[in-house]
């Protein structure tokens, strides 16, 4: 009875209501993000899904970051979210923003690859002070062109698996070397991390430049590490036809799933959304 009503409330006659009403009822993490009920549901859904993988892994701590951070309104939701997915789940969490700081997007635009046509350097600067003083403790801000602070960063900061990454750096450059984080000296991630990119479905976007691009690359340079999208995500969900879902990829651990393989021949690898 329980599993019909749900699945009537999730009908397009009546999910608008459902999700009008479920605010008033303290929902759960899960229901909050199966709902949609956050500033930022894709934030809320890459860092529950994290948890549960640690969970999985049986790892206590993860970190997740925003590659981009400008006004600091997506940062802010990620602790918030953050918080919430740790009361839940009881895995620490630890987040991150990187960004250039007042200087905003960086002095060096490249060619088409970078789409000059849609940006520009300076754009989207960040008011630190005003925003340092909105970060709670299990927020860091990491200031710098990410092609410096990302190989930097294992080696000064967490020793905690990359749990989620969001990444709106808009420039395939900077794109390019925020996926660095993943191969960087000392980096470890979950065998299936999710990830969000922002800049891949406008008009100007296509395979051969920004965002899109910076993944192609990524997959054609490493071997032991593959991103590729989130496939099945929209399944049982009440408003599947959202364009975020489009957005949400995962990057896999070829390497270190096939040595948990080899180490429990009869390891069950499923993980369930």
């Amino acid at each position: 009875m329980k599993a019909m009503l749900r699945r009537l409330a999730m009908e397009p006659p009546f999910r608008i209501v459902a999700r009008a009403l479920l605010p008033h009822l303290r929902p759960d993490i899960d229901t909050r993000s199966l709902w949609e009920l956050s500033p930022r549901p894709h934030y809320l859904l890459g860092i529950l899904q994290a948890a549960r993988q640690a969970r999985a892994q049986n790892l206590s701590r993860i970190a997740v970051m925003e590659f981009g951070v400008a006004s600091g309104r997506g940062l802010l939701v990620m602790q918030d979210e953050a918080e919430a997915v740790e009361r839940a789940t009881g895995v620490t969490i630890d987040v991150y923003g990187f960004d250039m700081g007042a200087a905003g997007l960086p002095e060096f635009i490249g060619d088409y690859r970078d789409h000059p046509d849609a940006w520009r350097a300076g754009d989207f600067a960040m008011d630190e002070e005003k925003l340092r003083l909105l970060l709670k403790p299990r927020t860091s801000l990491i200031l710098g062109n990410v092609s410096e602070t990302v190989p930097a960063f294992f080696k000064t900061d967490t020793r905690a698996h990359i749990g989620f990454v969001a990444i709106d750096v808009d420039l395939y450059s900077s794109a390019r070397d925020a996926l660095g984080i993943f191969t960087a000296e000392g980096s470890r991630m979950l065998w299936n991390t999710p990830l969000y990119f922002d800049d891949i479905e406008f008009a100007f976007n296509h395979r051969w430049a920004g965002e899109l691009l910076a993944i192609n690359e990524f997959n054609e340079r490493n071997e032991g590490i593959k991103i590729d999208r989130w496939y099945g995500i929209r399944a049982d969900r009440p408003f599947p036809e959202r364009g975020m879902y489009d957005k949400m990829y995962v990057a896999h651990d070829l390497v270190g799933i096939s040595k948990v393989q080899l180490d429990r021949p009869n390891a069950s690898l499923s993980l369930a959304a």
